[in-house]
Formats: structure tokens, sequence, C-alpha cells
């Protein structure tokens, strides 16, 4: 018995922390969830289907979300890829999306995927307290070049089991967990004066170009489009964030 896209859509509608969709070739919504639609800001499913990101999301975003759907068309698999979501009356959220192709006689003929909220720690896992001194350290060195193994070490465990157990807790690699944590610094830092260069630099990354790719690979903008929402005053700033999540 095979489940048809109709059947996940309406099993999806159920879960309000995942994002459920499925595109066809040239990246148009053919299935969305209820969470999606309400995420968007819209009333009804027939909103969203048979449009596009570029039409459905403002350009900051669309363009980033549409790069990634060609990707994935011309056959690319997007597996746990860490991203920030703005969505209306929310503050941004971080998530895992997952983008497969959908092949039909050995040729892609459109897009399924999920985005899923990063939820909770376990903390009842046997090894959640090592594993919190290895988020400690993360806390405190994410801008340097940790070593995982120096990881591994500090929560007396092997790199494999490391990666396992940290994955099962925080739903996350200790490397996305850093990743989360550079941009999660770099996003406080755009709302001051600082450059582009030391802000990149002061939250680890090699240089100016490297910062710019993780920023908008992450959070769908570049970091200069993200500081001019950060910075807008007062109803301006409202004005501006409404835009991003119309």
């Amino acid at each position: 018995m095979k489940i048809s896209a109709d059947d996940l859509e309406a099993l999806f509608d159920a879960l309000p922390d995942v994002v459920f969709f499925v595109k066809d070739s040239n990246g148009r919504y053919t299935h969305a969830n209820l969470t999606l639609v309400r995420r968007l800001g819209l009333k009804r499913r027939a909103d969203v289907i048979g449009h596009d990101v570029t039409e459905l999301f403002p350009m900051a975003l669309g363009g980033s979300y549409a790069t990634q759907d060609h990707r994935v068309l011309a056959g690319e698999v997007i597996e746990n890829q860490l991203e920030v979501h703005i969505f209306p009356n929310r503050e941004p959220g971080w998530c895992l999306t997952c983008k497969r192709p959908l092949r039909m006689r050995d040729a892609v003929r459109g897009i399924v995927g999920i985005s899923r909220d990063l939820g909770k720690p376990d903390g009842r896992h046997p090894t959640y307290v090592r594993l919190r001194r290895v988020l400690a350290y993360l806390q405190e060195h994410y801008a340097e070049g940790v070593r995982v193994a120096t990881l591994a070490e500090l929560a007396d465990l092997s790199v494999a089991q490391l990666e396992r157990h940290f994955r099962r807790v925080f739903q996350l690699t200790p490397q996305q967990v850093q990743t989360k944590l550079r941009i999660e610094a770099a996003m406080r830092l755009l709302q001051g004066n600082e450059s582009m260069a030391s802000i990149g630099l002061a939250c680890g990354f090699a240089d100016q170009s490297a910062f710019a790719r993780q920023f908008k690979s992450t959070v769908g903008m570049t970091p200069r489009d993200y500081r001019a929402i950060a910075t807008a005053p007062g109803r301006e700033r409202r004005d501006t964030v409404a835009s991003l999540t119309a």
C-alpha cells in the first residue's frame, strides 16, 4: 500500500512544530501542511498551493530558499540543515530542514521536505550531565577552532559516542551547536556599529566572505540585510520585520 502526498499532508497537519511541503519541478507548492500556511500569515492552504517561495517570502528570504530548491531539483539531498526561520508574530526560531528530490522514472519531478523546530535538550538522557560540560565549553570557546577530540575527552566518550549522544540529547552535532552559537553572537553584534569583517572574526569565521556565506545559508539573508532589520528604529523596525514575514 502506498501513502499519497495528500495522506502525508493530512498527517503533518497534526504537528504544529513541523513544516511539511511538496513542490513540483518548477518549485511551486503542490502540498503544504497547516503549520506552513499559518507561519506564512495566511489562512487557507489554497493561498500557498501553486506559488513558489519568491512569491510567498520577501526577496531576502525567498531568493535564498529558491537557490536551495534549485539544488534539490538538480538531485542534491539536504539533510538536517540548521536554519533560522522568521515567521509572523514569532521570534526567530531554529529548525532543522530536510529536502529530497522526488523521482519518477529516473527523473526529478519535484521536492519533498520538512523543517522541524529545534526542541529542548533531553535532560533525562544518561549522558546529559557530561554533555552539559561540552556545551559549556562550546559556549565559552565558540569563536575558536575547537577539536571534536577535545570535546570527547571532556565528556569521557569516544568521538563516535559523543557525536551520537550529542545528536540524541541536543538534536544537533557539536559542530552544528558551534555554528548556532556563532550565528547567535553575530546576530547580537549586528545590532551595533562594528564592521562586517570585525564581527565575522569575533565570531570565529576565517574572513568576511566565509562569515557572509554561513550567515546567509543559516539565516536566509545577508548580514547586511539582517542589520537593516535589527537596527531600524521603532515603527520603522516593526514595518521592516513585517515586510520580511508578510
